[in-house]
C-alpha cells in the first residue's frame, strides 16, 4: 500500500476501496474462489462484496473460468462484430423483454451517460431528475448529491463540475412521488427523464414503497418524461428478471452493469425500439467504444446468465433473506439498533432502529458503530463492504455452511463492536 500512494490517488483506483470511512488499511487482495477471498498475507475471508455485485456465481467460478479460455484462444479483443455479442445480447432480451434494442459499452457510467444522451436527444429537452442518494456513475451531471462512494467520502458534490451542468440536475427524494412531482411541475416541458436506481444500493440499501415505482411511471408518462431504471446493481441480482419484473413497473430505457459482465468489464443500456434506433449508426446519438462488446466479456456474460437459472436465483435469495434475519436476531438480542432489508441477492442494514426509506434516513444512521462493526468482522474473517452506504451481495457458492459461520463470527463481532 505504501508502493500504491505513491502511484495512484489515496493507494486506490476506486475510492471506496481505501477504507476511509471504516478506518484502517484495506488488505491488498490475492486471489478469490467460491464465497472466499485471500489477501497477500493469506488470511481468508467470507466475501460478501463480491467485486462490488458481479460476481453472483461466486469467485473463479468454473463455467466462467472455462468460458473465457476457450474465449481467450481466438482472442482477446476483435473490434469487429461477433457472434458472442448476439447470444449475451439474447439472453438479456429473454429475461427482459422491455429491452428491445440494446447497446454495450465497458461501464456502467458509460450505460448511464448514454441513457441520458437519448432521453435528451428524444424529447428535446435538457433537464433530468434523480434521487438525494442516488449514484449513476462519474459522469459530471451525476454527481449532483450522489451516493456511493460520494456519500462515503462526505463530499455533498464534486469539484470540477460546471455550475452549468449541475443546473440542469433536479434532485427529489427516494421513496416521495410528491417531490417528483413538485419538480416536473415547476419544470413543465424541461424534464428529458427521470432516472432512478430501483433499489437504491449506492446509500446503503433501500427499497422502494410498493406505490413509488408505479408512481414514477405514472409521472413520466404524464409529463412526457422518459423513465430510466438504472439496474447496474439491480439487474439480475434482485429476480432473474430485474427490478422491472421485480416490481411490475417497466422504464423506457434501462442500464445494466456487474452480473451481465460475469466479473468483467461490461455494461449496456437498452430498452424501447424507437428510442435505441435514434443510437449511431442507426441514427444521429453519437456513441462508440472500442472496447465495446469484447468477445472475452461476452463469454463471461453469457457462461454467468446461462448459469444462473432461475432454481439458482431462488437459492441465492433464500440463504440472503437467512442472512439478513440471522442478523436481525443478533441485533435484537445484544440490544443494538438495528434495520435490515433485502431483494433477491442484494442485501443492506443499518444501525438505527427505524427503516430507511430515503437517504436522509439513511444519514441518521450510527456510522461510527457501523465502522466497530466493520473493522470487527473483518478481524474474524468476514469482509463487508467498508462503507455504511452500500449494499452487500451474496453468491451462488455461499452455502448454508458459510451462512451459518459467516452468522456466528458476526455475533461476536457486533458484541465487540456495541462497546
Amino acid at each position: 500500500m505504501d508502493r500504491a500512494r505513491d502511484l495512484f490517488p489515496g493507494g486506490v483506483n476506486s475510492p471506496v476501496r481505501a477504507f476511509g470511512s471504516v478506518g484502517g488499511e484495506p488488505f491488498v487482495a490475492a486471489r478469490g474462489e467460491g464465497a472466499r477471498i485471500w489477501d497477500v498475507d493469506g488470511t481468508e475471508y467470507i466475501d460478501y462484496v463480491l467485486s462490488w455485485g458481479p460476481l453472483v456465481l461466486g469467485h473463479a467460478a468454473p463455467v466462467v473460468l472455462n468460458a473465457l479460455r476457450e474465449t481467450m484462444a481466438r482472442g482477446t479483443s476483435l473490434g469487429i462484430p461477433t457472434e458472442l455479442e448476439v447470444l449475451l445480447a439474447e439472453r438479456v432480451q429473454a429475461r427482459m423483454p422491455h429491452v428491445e434494442m440494446l447497446r454495450f459499452v465497458s461501464s456502467g457510467t458509460e450505460a448511464t451517460m448514454s441513457a441520458r444522451r437519448v432521453a435528451r436527444a428524444a424529447t428535446g429537452r435538457d433537464r433530468f431528475i434523480k434521487f438525494d442518494g442516488c449514484y449513476h456513475g462519474h459522469a459530471d451531471s451525476f454527481l449532483v448529491r450522489a451516493g456511493s462512494g460520494v456519500a462515503t467520502l462526505g463530499l455533498p458534490n464534486s469539484p470540477g463540475v460546471p455550475a452549468a451542468l449541475a443546473a440542469l440536475t433536479l434532485t427529489a427524494t427516494f421513496n416521495d412521488a410528491s417531490s417528483v412531482r413538485a419538480l416536473l411541475e415547476a419544470n413543465a416541458g424541461a424534464i428529458a427523464a427521470i432516472i432512478v436506481e430501483p433499489v437504491v444500493g449506492n446509500a446503503g440499501f433501500i427499497a422502494p414503497d410498493p406505490s413509488f415505482l408505479p408512481a414514477l411511471r405514472t409521472l413520466a408518462t404524464e409529463h412526457g418524461a422518459l423513465l430510466i431504471f438504472d439496474e447496474v446493481m439491480t439487474g439480475f441480482r434482485v429476480a432473474p428478471g430485474g427490478a422491472a419484473a421485480l416490481y411490475g413497473v417497466t422504464p423506457d430505457l434501462v442500464t445494466l452493469g456487474k452480473v451481465i459482465g460475469g466479473g468483467l468489464p461490461v455494461a449496456a443500456y437498452g430498452g424501447r425500439r424507437d428510442l435505441m434506433q435514434r443510437v449511431a449508426p442507426s441514427g444521429p446519438v453519437y456513441q462508440a467504444g472500442t472496447l465495446s462488446g469484447n468477445p472475452m466479456a461476452m463469454a463471461a456474460g453469457i457462461a454467468t446468465l446461462d448459469a444462473l437459472t432461475a432454481d439458482v436465483h431462488e437459492g441465492i435469495a433464500l440463504r440472503t433473506r437467512a442472512l439478513v434475519e440471522g442478523l436481525r436476531g443478533i441485533a435484537a438480542r445484544r440490544g443494538v439498533p438495528f434495520t435490515a432489508d433485502s431483494a433477491g441477492s442484494m442485501f443492506g442494514f443499518f444501525f438505527r432502529q427505524e427503516p430507511v426509506r430515503s437517504f436522509s434516513d439513511a444519514c441518521t444512521a450510527d456510522v461510527e458503530l457501523f465502522g466497530r462493526f466493520f473493522r470487527a468482522a473483518l478481524a474474524r474473517g468476514v469482509y463487508l463492504a467498508p462503507s455504511a452506504f452500500e449494499a452487500g451481495f451474496v453468491s451462488a457458492a455461499h452455502g448454508d455452511a458459510e451462512i451459518a459461520l459467516t452468522l456466528e463470527r458476526l455475533d461476536a463481532a457486533m458484541a465487540e463492536a456495541r462497546h
